[in-house]
């Protein structure tokens, strides 16, 4: 079957932020996902996933274990597990990019709160 954001389950998260689930089994999960400017998720960490976000458009900006990283379109970073992290969008234009996931993080998460 030929996934897209057309044909795949979509939810919203954080403030106006999208999600499409293009893949999900026990052991990996891939997501296409938007973020408008100015937008963040909250810090949290993940105590088994590894996370792999590919950046499909405008420049994100990760905050990894209090060290911030720009990730620019056709760039990508890894998040090792147990690392605190979170991705923003610091610029005037929307981002879009890839999160895959190994396995799923989506009972994986662990907000930390300030």
């Amino acid at each position: 079957m030929i996934h897209s954001k057309d044909n795949s389950e979509h939810y919203t998260w954080g403030n106006h932020c999208d999600s499409w689930i293009l893949k999900n089994t026990p052991s990996l999960s891939v997501k296409q996902e938007k973020m408008p400017a100015g937008t963040s998720e909250k810090l949290h960490y993940h105590q088994v996933a590894e996370q792999f976000f590919y950046i499909l458009k405008g420049e994100a900006v990760f905050y990894i274990n209090e060290e911030k990283y720009p990730v620019k379109q056709g760039e990508s970073i890894s998040i090792a597990p147990e690392s605190k992290h979170f991705i923003s969008n610091e610029s005037t234009e929307e981002i879009e990019f890839l999160v895959i996931s190994n396995p799923p993080a989506d009972h994986d998460r662990i907000e930390i709160k300030e």
